[in-house]
């Protein structure tokens, strides 16, 4: 099973002279140390649970840039990009940048947006679920054109676009397309026919998961698409702390695995040092967790 580093949270010791200079730190400890994939949050103000609108939280598309150049190694995404934060457009055109400027290491990771607040805050609107969810599937639909051949219009409910010519392309030809979020009806949906991985929490426990990716196999089936080309990815640890308890976390990933997981993200505590963190995951929590 493969890692990613999740760094949801810009709150450690002196953020306010060293905020640039852990992240920097702790990107270049996973880029060296193994980890597959490094993601940040796509909000502009930071989640409540997590603190709140007062805490930092820079930018999600800015950041890659600059990581982009600071590391060689690490794939790079946010988790996940917030459908209604920038028209699909120039949404494929930001992510095609992070990734030709990283050589071909950019995701693009989405979802339909959830944060009221910070729409209300700045003033960016904030349409119903429903809606929200017709423009991710515009949305996904326009950055697949306009990462292919056809640089002709695009006619949708929500968006009009009468070019979509995309220059330069990804060198891979395409982002992988990560999609966020386990509701049965849409969200999986979409994962089965637009996506290449789905990303799941383990808050939901083991049950909860296997649960959403037998509904996912469903759609798959449904819709024609080879369930297994779509890569199981989840986030959290289940709670569990993997540099504090890397017993108890590996266990649960190898509960996972029988799923069919093979990637996992987890975060560095908030208050602590990212950084160490980072490094101490690298030498006794990644080389176990390949194994599974």
């Amino acid at each position: 099973m493969d890692a990613g580093l999740h760094y949801m949270t810009f709150t450690h010791p002196e953020w306010e002279t060293n905020l640039t200079d852990r992240l920097t730190d702790t990107a270049k400890v996973a880029d060296e140390g193994g980890f597959r994939l490094f993601t940040v949050m796509d909000h502009y103000y930071q989640m409540i649970p997590v603190g709140g609108p007062f805490e930092p939280m820079l930018e999600g598309y800015t950041t890659l840039g600059y990581l982009a150049g600071v590391t060689s190694n690490l794939e790079l995404g946010l988790l996940v990009t917030g459908v209604t934060y920038r028209h699909p457009g120039l949404l494929a055109k930001i992510a095609t940048t992070i990734d030709v400027l990283s050589r071909g290491r950019a995701w693009l990771g989405i979802g339909a947006a959830w944060y009221d607040r910070e729409h209300e805050g700045l003033g960016v609107p904030f349409p119903a679920t429903s809606e929200r969810f017709e423009r991710l599937e515009e949305t996904l639909r326009i950055v697949n054109q306009m990462w292919s051949d056809d640089d002709g219009a695009f006619t949708g409910e929500h968006y009009r676009l009468q070019e979509t010519i995309n220059l330069p392309q990804p060198p891979r030809g395409r982002l992988p397309i990560m999609i966020g979020g386990g509701g049965e009806r849409k969200t999986l949906r979409l994962v089965a026919q637009y996506a290449d991985a789905t990303h799941l929490f383990t808050r939901e426990g083991l049950d909860g998961v296997a649960h959403k990716l037998d509904v996912l196999r469903e759609h798959c089936d449904r819709l024609g698409r080879d369930y297994d080309a779509i890569e199981k990815t989840i986030g959290g640890g289940g709670g569990v702390d993997p540099v504090a308890d890397p017993d108890a976390f590996l266990a649960e990933m190898e509960q996972y695995a029988k799923l069919g997981v093979t990637l996992v993200t987890s975060s560095p505590p908030k208050n602590g040092d990212p950084a160490a963190w980072a490094e101490r995951f690298a030498e006794s929590v990644l080389p176990r967790l390949r194994e599974i």
